[in-house]
């Protein structure tokens, strides 16, 4: 299906990163000025508002990790550029300073001193000028290794380890051959098969990044837990779709990585990998904080399997939907990208199943809109470590 001459068609960026959106973001750096935010973008089509409910008093980790996810989210090469609106110019010139790294358009705008009038009417006019240059982008052909992709599954049952999930496997190992950049995540949702993917670590110092990262979020679960993860791992769809144990998903869960990709590098939440290869991200398994956090972290296109048909998007990565659940494809089609129901039906191998994502995922990359796309999904929920100060 695809090989070292496989291309795609999109938009080089100005630091060489390839996205496949062409967004101009209007990013909030607190919850208090999300309202100024939205009403840039309600002024001037073409920009898109990316409201949140976190920022202020936030300290030590989860301020790094702040700033990491809005930096990062805002380096996207799926973003063409950006309008930074907070309440404190200090945080928001931050931003806008990480930002600009990447050599795209940024403009900062603080609303303390100004209020929310002049500030909405200063970055309107910045925000009118982006979109208009940014339309005149144009795609290019671009080697398949120049693209970044990430995976999470949701609403996990028992066609996930068996079809879903594997589907993904497949694909990523073809996608690790011809050297592209790919990551996975969802540390609680290892729990039991940990020494799976311990085993598949490139090299000792890989493994022992991997292990510590796992441990640290056991070391969490053992400080703050009432009894055990039986109430949220399995979740309760999980067990109504069919899985007994947080080892059964986990087992499942692996089967995303494929048979032949190594482990090459470890990822804390919404880091930039440093080459190509598989990663391991140190993330929360709840759907909309994963795929955010791999958008932070500069990927450009996710592939999300699940079984009972989970909903999630994201604001600037388009998220495909895998699904091998006949009755899900049913009920819930205009959500799924790609039915691999006919791998438990026996009417497809799992190398035409892999095949059948990498077709969308080129016509996803060249622009098609996927079906959360389409249906204006745009979850953006970043994961938090503490209480405020």
């Amino acid at each position: 299906m695809i090989n070292q001459d496989t291309t795609f068609l999109g938009y080089r960026r100005e630091n060489g990163r390839v996205g496949v959106r062409n967004h101009v973001i209007v990013l909030p750096v607190d919850d208090i000025s999300n309202a100024a935010a939205e009403a840039v973008a309600n002024n001037i089509k073409g920009t898109m508002a990316l409201p949140h409910p976190y920022g202020r008093l936030q300290f030590g980790a989860d301020l790094e990790l702040h700033f990491r996810t809005m930096i990062g989210t805002g380096a996207n090469p799926n973003v063409a550029a950006v309008i930074v609106i907070g309440i404190e110019p200090q945080w928001t010139q931050l931003i806008v300073d990480g930002i600009a790294k990447t050599g795209k358009p940024v403009q900062g705008f603080a609303i303390e001193g100004h209020g929310d009038h002049d500030t909405i009417y200063r970055a309107s006019k910045a925000a009118r000028q982006m979109v208009q240059w940014a339309s005149e982008k144009q795609r290019e052909e671009c080697p398949i290794s120049d693209l970044w992709v990430s995976t999470k599954c949701g609403e996990s049952d028992t066609t996930s380890g068996c079809g879903a999930n594997p589907t993904v496997g497949n694909a990523f190992d073809k996608l690790y051959g011809l050297g592209a950049t790919l990551v996975f995540g969802e540390t609680s949702e290892l729990t039991g098969g940990e020494h799976l993917v311990a085993a598949r670590c490139a090299t000792p110092d890989v493994k022992e990044k991997f292990m510590t990262m796992f441990n640290r979020y056991q070391d969490m679960i053992n400080r703050y837990k009432t009894s055990d993860l039986s109430d949220s791992q399995p979740t309760k769809g999980n067990i109504a779709g069919g899985l007994t144990t947080i080892e059964e998903k986990a087992l499942g869960n692996i089967q995303k990585i494929g048979k032949k990709c190594r482990v090459d590098g470890v990822l804390d939440k919404a880091e930039t990998p440093t080459g190509p290869g598989l990663w391991f991200m140190d993330s929360s398994s709840a759907a909309a904080e994963m795929v955010t956090l791999c958008a932070a972290s500069g990927y450009a296109v996710h592939f999300f399997p699940t079984g009972q048909g989970n909903v999630i998007g994201n604001p600037i990565v388009p998220v495909i939907k895998i699904c091998a659940n006949p009755k899900t494809v049913r009920v819930m089609e205009e959500h799924i990208d790609v039915d691999t129901s006919g791998l438990l039906q026996r009417e497809i191998n799992m190398d035409g199943a892999g095949d059948k994502l990498l077709e969308c995922m080129l016509r996803t990359a060249n622009g098609r809109l996927t079906a959360a796309e389409a249906l204006g999904h745009r979850e953006f929920v970043l994961t938090r470590l503490y209480e405020s100060a």
